[in-house]
């Protein structure tokens, strides 16, 4: 679960704003403030089943937006590259990492 809920953060980070306003403030309540799905329905003013059904539907968005552009995949990829040559004690690699970081930022 932990990992699944790290996941959606991380989908949350690349897509929300591929999302209405109702939905991000819906989903930075749930899984980034760690609201329950009781006290998001009282601050929109909507029912519990209302709330959870809207993440349902805003999760499965995001796994599509990444299942189509891969952008969590390939960011996790490099940053596997970035590691690995950060590791090699050469000046030239480590001034081309830097800058890579700088890109990314």
């Amino acid at each position: 679960m932990k990992d699944e809920f790290e996941y959606i953060n991380q989908l949350l980070d690349f897509y929300d704003v591929l999302l209405t306003d109702k939905q991000r403030t819906t989903m930075d309540l749930y899984y980034r403030e760690n609201y329950s799905l009781s006290e998001i329905g009282e601050n929109l003013s909507i029912s519990r089943s209302a709330v959870q059904d809207s993440i349902k539907r805003v999760v499965k968005s995001l796994k599509t937006y990444e299942l189509k552009l891969e952008l969590v995949d390939k960011f996790n990829k490099r940053c596997k590259i970035y590691n690995v040559l950060s590791d090699i004690a050469d000046v030239q690699v480590q001034q081309l990492v830097e800058k890579l970081n700088e890109i990314e930022q």
